[in-house]
């Protein structure tokens, strides 16, 4: 079991690695073409919007209440039921998204007014924002019936196809600024392309399983209602979080040009990690758990639940310290060339510093969260996420407004810090929650696992600041010798935290034991 999921985790994590690798050559050519200006701004809150459907719906409130209904239709039940569920699922919310999107693209204007109100002070600024909406909008359609496919596909153990389809988007939104790099209009127009193509993408591994949807409208099915039940919390959770994040676009937009782009490049760099790591683990470990808990095997859960903290901690700890010392290094090697400003890349790597101090927190709700949908429990993590949301805004709004009274030069990091905490405190209610029910209980070894992790991750952070040098010598370093000095530090760091682990006593047998 736990050598199927180190395997499924390292398949995810891979594909995932290529697309954000992807994405690292996207934001490049983005930063270099479009800098961080009121252009890229328009169109960063044109895809954020759209995007904030997808993570509501599509990773959020669908896929966590979707895949466990159909596992268990599917192993208690014929294939032909499970087929008739995904049609009946595919129908429903395609209709409901599509009457979404349609409602969507004719308010443009409006939700560009509701979501940046800042832009208005900029007529040419506001209207193309608006205009490429109308475009990235209908990527909310595509991208929720492709994780509805992607969600299907992981219930039955294949997880390549679902993790490598998100390249589609890179491979479009570079194909488009090298096609167009004088208009960011074009990033739009690729945006629409990817979404059909990524939908596209899933169909085949669909039809190999039997399973290709003939949507049918299916609101009064008995598990399409059950779905749509225990989507409601959920969404309504999902919905807590992107708020958070959406309250800092709003809140952006009435700072100084480029603040928007300036958090936005900041968490691509802290979402890299993320996608790999973290959110593979999570999409890993649900369909286990919705397994365990439909066989009553409360014991195996508990200790999936245990061998996902193990293992985020293993790979997520020295990821997070990498990006909080290295935030300079980083955005300078990556994205400081042609129109991204030396002041860019300084606001960018301030806000960088303040989502890694939260890594581990939104990392952690990503493997904490399946432990409650698992359990088709879906009220008490919006409570929680409620919570931590309240406390977000409050620390964003009072944060910034002290920020601007006392002249800080970067009140954007405000911002950043605000959601980062935000997620600890989601992380914290979580855990105990999971702890306080007796559903999770820890392994042994705790204690000496830890002692292992803050001895590796000290020593590697010692090396990091060694080597890192002032971050004026970064500025003056052209590319070739940016990357190679990039390249040696984090060699250098990741060697030393394999030793030191090894020289502890920690083996990769160990992670394996865990579940055995």
């Amino acid at each position: 079991m736990s050598g199927s999921l180190l395997k499924s985790s390292g398949v995810v994590g891979g594909m995932t690695l290529l697309s954000r690798v992807l994405g690292f050559v996207r934001d490049i050519l983005f930063a270099a073409a479009f800098g961080a200006g009121a252009g890229m701004d328009a169109f960063l809150v044109a895809l954020k919007i759209p995007n904030f459907g997808r993570r509501m719906f599509a990773e959020g409130a669908f896929s966590q209440s979707f895949v466990p209904v159909f596992t268990e239709t599917r192993s208690r039940g014929a294939h032909a039921e499970a087929r008739l569920l995904l049609s009946q699922v595919a129908g429903t919310l395609g209709g409901i998204l599509g009457a979404i999107t349609l409602v969507g693209c004719l308010a443009s204007p409006l939700l560009m007014g509701l979501f940046a109100p800042g832009f208005a002070d900029d007529p040419t600024q506001f209207a193309l924002g608006a205009d490429m909406l109308r475009w990235t909008f209908p990527y909310l359609l595509f991208i929720s019936l492709t994780a509805m496919a992607g969600g299907v596909l992981n219930s039955y153990g294949q997880f390549a196809v679902p993790a490598v389809t998100p390249v589609i988007l890179n491979v479009c939104l570079i194909a488009a600024a090298f096609i167009d790099a004088e208009s960011v209009r074009v990033l739009a127009y690729a945006v629409f392309a990817a979404g059909v193509l990524q939908l596209l993408f899933q169909l085949p591994s669909l039809r190999r399983l039997d399973l290709l949807p003939r949507p049918r409208w299916g609101w009064g099915a008995p598990r399409v209602r059950r779905i749509v039940s225990l989507m409601v919390p959920i969404m309504i959770g999902s919905s807590v979080a992107q708020v958070s994040l959406l309250l800092d676009t709003i809140l952006a937009s009435f700072l100084v040009s480029g603040s928007v782009s300036w958090l936005y490049f900041a968490d691509r760099l802290m979402e890299f990690p993320l996608g790999i790591f973290s959110i593979a683990i999570g999409t890993v470990i649900l369909p286990t758990l919705s397994a365990q808990f439909a066989s009553a095997a409360h014991g195996d859960f508990s200790a999936t639940l245990d061998w996902g903290l193990r293992v985020l901690l293993l790979v997520g700890v020295p990821a997070a310290l990498g990006l909080f010392l290295l935030a300079s290094p980083l955005v300078i090697t990556l994205f400081q060339y042609a129109a991204f400003s030396p002041e860019d890349a300084q606001m960018t790597a301030w806000a960088l510093m303040a989502y890694a101090f939260g890594f581990m927190g939104f990392s952690l709700v990503k493997v904490l969260v399946p432990g409650f949908y698992a359990r088709q429990q879906t009220r008490v993590p919006v409570r929680i996420a409620i919570t931590a949301l309240l406390c977000g805004m409050v620390l964003s709004l009072s944060g910034v407004l002290l920020a601007v009274h006392w002249g800080w030069s970067a009140p954007h990091a405000v911002l950043a810090a605000a959601t980062s905490t935000s997620a600890w405190i989601n992380a914290v209610l979580l855990w105990r929650r999971l702890r306080h029910e007796g559903v999770y209980r820890p392994g042994a070894g705790w204690g000496g696992f830890a002692l292992r992790l803050l001895l590796a991750n000290g020593l590697m952070a010692a090396v990091v600041l060694w080597l890192h040098g002032p971050v004026e010598s970064w500025l003056t370093e052209g590319l070739s010798g940016r990357v190679e000095r990039l390249l040696t530090i984090i060699v250098a760091a990741g060697v030393t935290y394999l030793l030191v682990l090894a020289a502890t006593g920690l083996r990769p047998h160990h992670l394996r034991r865990q579940l055995s």
